[in-house]
């Protein structure tokens, strides 16, 4: 695809499939505040890597960005301690759902990888001690890169996340008592809720992301991760970014990626553009139905792909 204003039609068209497609999934009724969501909603946005955007449907219209946020902490935290970070949490596919505490024993507290809560809470724990706020330095980033000063917790998310939290606190005290947490286990936690509560776009996160497609470099020309870093962050999301599902995912759209269940799904195409689908409906992995679909419909009539 030679032309850059080819991505408005390409856009046009997946909303027109997705519109005809039966089946959306269900949003995520284990977080009381999430489950209203309804799941024929649908937007998709592609950021350039010069900042321009296109978009179709709900595109500007804001959602619970949840795990996605882990992608931004992640890359927060390795500018600032770099490869210290990856002997708290590893980096390999799980198997298991995001939010399993069943290899934390044998593995003596050390999760498989960033994405899964477990991994997320390590490298939020990690943010905080470095910046003292994790959540503001997420929200600093996320404002910056996307242009959008407005972008904020929501505070019945977080709320409603705190009130039905208690596996991500069983985490947290299991991985305490390992050593590998340096933070109150409430406070990390308080941390982790918000993070995951921030609300943004998909035009937000398709420009928030262009970092990684720009090989760390932001949005402003200074550079926030080596392109070793980048790289690496990138080879996770691609194995790991939506946990037990990642192999589907590779092998149907192709690309690094990183769902929420708030139903947005990121994807980066090195050198070349970002991407974030939004539809609340997901599949029994957690991932948005929709926007997965939409994913790898464009990959399919782009050819844009790391395959």
């Amino acid at each position: 695809m030679s032309s850059a204003l080819a991505f408005q039609p390409v856009l046009q068209r997946i909303a027109r499939e997705i519109a005809q497609r039966p089946g959306r999934g269900r949003p995520a009724d284990y977080i009381p505040a999430l489950a209203a969501c309804d799941p024929d909603r649908f937007g998709m946005a592609v950021a350039e890597l010069d900042g321009t955007v296109y978009g179709v449907g709900d595109w500007r219209q804001p959602f619970s960005t949840q795990s996605i946020s882990k992608v931004f902490t992640l890359a927060l935290d390795l500018a600032h301690e770099a490869d210290a970070l990856w002997e708290h949490v590893g980096r390999e596919p799980s198997g298991n759902p995001f939010n399993s505490l069943v290899q934390l024993e044998y593995e003596n507290g050390i999760p498989r990888n960033p994405f899964i809560n477990a991994g997320a809470l390590v490298v939020t724990d990690r943010l905080h001690t470095q910046t003292g706020d994790a959540v503001g330095t997420l929200l600093d980033f996320l404002r910056a890169e996307s242009g959008n000063a407005e972008l904020a917790v929501n505070k019945d998310v977080a709320d409603s996340e705190a009130a039905h939290g208690n596996r991500n606190a069983a985490l947290g005290h299991f991985m305490a008592a390992y050593g590998n947490i340096g933070n109150p286990v409430p406070v990390l936690l308080d941390e982790y809720f918000r993070q995951c509560s921030v609300e943004a776009s998909c035009a937000d996160l398709a420009l928030a992301t262009g970092f990684l497609a720009r090989h760390g470099i932001r949005a402003d020309g200074t550079r926030l991760l080596t392109q070793r870093q980048a790289k690496q962050v990138n080879a996770v999301m691609l194995t790991c970014g939506t946990y037990d599902a990642a192999g589907e995912f590779a092998y149907r759209v192709g690309l690094p990626g990183k769902s929420g269940v708030g139903g947005g799904v990121i994807a980066v195409v090195p050198g070349r553009c970002t991407l974030c689908a939004w539809s609340p409906g997901l599949d029994e992995q957690g991932n948005s139905v929709a926007g997965v679909t939409a994913l790898d419909r464009f990959t399919t009539l782009t050819g844009l792909s790391v395959f």
